[in-house]
Order: structure tokens, then sequence, then C-alpha cells
């Protein structure tokens, strides 16, 4: 017997308001996604996609339909129990880095750790290390004010993937990087996929979407395709 996906969405809606100023967002999505998979999401504004990943990140919740993570229903978790399933199992990258700015790179990344009640020595060891992951453990004690927009990106990355998640969600990370930036960015994306990560990446790119395994074309709040590739 094949073994359940990672994710799973059957029938997935999501509608924003009522009455005559209901905006339905997403129309019935069906998406599976296997465990270390990489996997780019695109789709023109307005199409749904940031909605669907909100929902898959525990961020939001469907209207209707379900969302099986590991097999269990995340559609029927309570507000705590999504956010426990967040703090446990899946880390985030956004385009604007959502660093604290009066904070060091190492107080940036053990943020996820405090959250979790771990200790301080064991939360200064794993954040000295995810910062090692990304090429800056010289740069720990250094402000987001100190670092160029790379290096913010990196702290983010090591910040997303200090507790070690099963998945990586990264809403558009290159979105304020040069070619360069995007590319090193990119690269370590990958890297951390190889080493097990599952990574859902939201992007309007094609250069950054050929990194991906799969990429889900998102329309009119439905999958309009799933093109699996060679990166």
């Amino acid at each position: 017997m094949a073994a359940e996906p990672l994710i799973r969405l059957r029938g997935v809606t999501k509608t924003f308001g009522s009455g005559a100023g209901a905006f339905q967002a997403l129309r019935g999505v069906d998406l599976d996604i296997e465990a270390g998979e990489f996997v780019a999401v695109m789709g023109p504004s307005g199409s749904g996609k940031s909605t669907m990943m909100n929902i898959l990140g525990c961020l939001d919740t469907p209207t209707s339909g379900e969302y099986l993570f590991q097999g269990f229903h995340v559609e029927r978790l309570d507000g705590d129990e999504r956010a426990l399933l967040r703090r446990r199992y899946l880390g985030f990258v956004f385009q604007g880095f959502n660093l604290l700015a009066r904070t060091s790179a190492l107080e940036n990344v053990e943020l996820p750790l405090l959250y979790r009640g771990e200790p301080p020595r064991a939360r200064r060891e794993a954040a000295l290390a995810a910062l090692a992951q990304v090429g800056l453990a010289e740069w720990w004690d250094h402000t987001p004010a100190e670092l160029s927009g790379g290096q913010q990106q990196r702290v983010a990355i090591a910040r997303a993937i200090v507790t070690m998640p099963r998945v990586l969600f990264a809403d558009e990370p290159t979105g304020n990087l040069d070619t360069a930036r995007s590319i090193e960015i990119m690269e370590l994306l990958r890297g951390f996929n190889a080493r097990g990560i599952t990574i859902l990446m939201v992007t309007h790119e094609a250069e950054m979407a050929a990194y991906a395994r799969s990429v889900v074309h998102i329309r009119d709040g439905v999958v309009a395709s799933v093109e699996r590739r060679d990166p």
C-alpha cells in the first residue's frame, strides 16, 4: 500500500465575507504533497495561492473541505492545536524577512525556540548551529540594520529551520533581492530540501520556480495544473 502523502487537500474552499459581498478565494482545491518534495506555487495576483498557503501553514482555516497533515485532519483542530502544529512541524520564510530590528541575528533565530520553552543554553547552541548552516556563524551578534538583504534573508531561513521543521513555507523569498542574492537563497533552500525538509514556495519568478521539482499552478481558486520535473 502506498504511503499517505505528507499533505493532502480535498475540496478545500475559502470564502471571505458574507452575503452579497462574499468573495470565494478558493473554489475546491485538491492537492497532494509528498514528504521531501520541493514545490513552487505560481499564479497571477488574486488566484488564491496566498490563501492556500496560509491554510497549509495553519495561519488560516478553510471554509469547507479537508486538510490532512501526516494523516491528521487539520481543519478539525482549534486555534491552540494549530499553533502547536506550527511550532512543532512548520517553518516560515517571508519576502520581507520579518526580523526583529533591535535584536541580534542570534536572538532572532532563537525566537521559535523561546516560544517552545527551550532553556537558554539549548536555544543558543541550536541558533548558532542554524546560523552556521546558512554561512553566518561570524555574524551572530549583528542586528538586521548591519546586514545586507541577502544576509537578512539567510537569518530568516536560519530562524525557520532551527526547529528542524517537516515543512518550510517560503513566500516570495527572493522578492526583495537582486539576482545574485536570489540564487544564493535558492541554493540554500535546495540544500535543505536535499536534507529532507519539504519546501513549499510561492513565487512569480520562473527562474526561481526552476529550482523546484514540482510546480503547482493556481488559477481562479483551483489547481489548474501540476508540473513535475527535474530541477
